[in-house]
C-alpha cells in the first residue's frame, strides 16, 4: 500500500510534513514530485544520465560495470558520482560482465631446464619499459568443432597484446607463432623478457632456440603459482567474460574471428584500462611516442 496517502492527509491536518516522511522512509522531493506531476531536478538529470549510460553501456557490448563507465562519463564532462552511476545502473537493469574460473591448459615438463623469474610479479605499468618485458599464456575456447587454443604476447608496460595465435593443438608451435608475430610486429630495439608459467611448450628446447633468434630471455614463475604470470590470467578471464563464454562458438574459424575483433578492434584501441588510469594501451603508448 502506498505510503503518501498518510502524508497528504498529515498535511491536510497541518501537520509537520517533513517529520512525516521521515517517520514513513520518503523523502520530501518524492512527495512533491508525485503530489504535483512534475519531476524535479534531480530526476531530470538522473533520467539524462541513465540515456548516457545505456549509450555507454552499449558501446561497451555490455561488458562495462560501473567503474569505467563512471570513468567514461567524467571524460566526458558529465559530473556525476560513482555510486550514482551504479544506482542508475541498478535501476535500469545494467550489469558488467563478470569473471568465470578458467581450467588449466598448460602442463609442466618435470626435465625442463630450470629458468629463473626475471619478473617477481611486478606487472606495474611502466612508460619507460615499453617492449623491454613481455608475459604470455595459453588458454581454450570451446567451439562446435572442438577446443581451439590461444596463445599471447602481451607488453607489461602498455597491457597491449603484441602477438598472438590460435590452432587446434598444444604443441609448442603455438607459442612459438605468437612470439614471432610479437617480434616481427614490435622490432624492440633491445633486449626482450618473456614471462610465462612454467607449461612444458615455453620450457622446450625448440622456444629456447626461437627466443634465442630474437634475443628474448626467458622468464618462468613457480609452478602452481598462477600470482607469478598474474597479468596473462587476468588477461584470459575478461576475453572470455567479455566475449561471452557461455556457450560453443559453432566453429574455430568464427571463434577466430571473433578473438582477432575483440583484440585489434577493442582491446587494444579501445577498451579503457583502469591500471592505465583509464586509458587504452592505444592511447597510453601514443601519449609516450608524444
Amino acid at each position: 500500500m502506498s505510503v503518501y496517502p498518510f502524508i497528504e492527509a498529515e498535511k491536510a491536518a497541518g501537520h509537520n510534513v517533513k517529520r512525516a516522511c521521515e517517520l514513513l522512509k520518503v523523502s520530501r522531493a518524492a512527495f512533491y514530485v508525485r503530489r504535483t506531476g512534475i519531476p524535479g531536478p534531480r530526476a531530470v538529470r538522473d533520467a539524462e544520465l541513465t540515456e548516457q549510460i545505456t549509450a555507454v553501456h552499449e558501446q561497451s557490448r555490455g561488458t562495462y560495470g560501473a567503474p569505467r563507465i563512471h570513468a567514461v562519463l567524467k571524460r566526458e564532462g558529465a559530473g556525476c558520482g560513482r555510486r550514482r552511476v551504479a544506482r542508475l545502473m541498478r535501476q535500469a537493469g545494467l550489469t558488467g560482465r563478470h569473471r568465470r574460473r578458467r581450467h588449466r591448459t598448460t602442463i609442466p615438463d618435470p626435465q625442463a631446464a630450470n629458468r629463473p623469474d626475471l619478473v617477481l610479479r611486478d606487472f606495474r605499468p611502466d612508460p619507460a619499459m615499453v617492449d623491454t618485458r613481455w608475459c604470455g599464456d595459453i588458454t581454450y575456447i570451446a567451439t562446435e568443432e572442438g577446443w581451439l587454443y590461444l596463445a599471447t604476447v602481451i607488453d607489461i608496460a602498455s597491457r597491449r597484446v603484441v602477438g598472438w595465435a590460435t590452432t587446434d593443438h598444444l604443441r609448442t608451435e603455438l607459442v612459438a607463432d605468437a612470439l614471432q608475430t610479437a617480434c616481427h610486429t614490435r622490432r624492440p630495439a633491445g633486449p626482450v623478457i618473456f614471462h610465462s608459467d612454467r607449461g612444458c611448450q615455453y620450457t622446450s628446447f625448440q622456444f629456447a632456440i626461437l627466443a634465442a633468434e630474437f634475443e628474448v630471455r626467458l622468464s618462468v614463475g613457480r609452478t602452481g603459482q598462477c600470482w607469478d604470470n598474474a597479468l596473462a590470467e587476468s588477461f584470459f578471464a575478461t576475453l572470455k567474460k567479455e566475449l561471452g563464454d557461455t556457450r560453443p562458438w559453432p566453429s574455430r574459424a568464427a571463434a577466430r574471428t571473433a578473438i582477432f575483433e575483440w583484440i585489434e578492434s577493442w582491446y587494444n584501441l579501445q577498451r579503457l584500462h583502469s591500471s592505465l588510469g583509464y586509458r587504452t594501451p592505444a592511447d597510453y603508448e601514443t601519449a609516450l611516442a608524444a
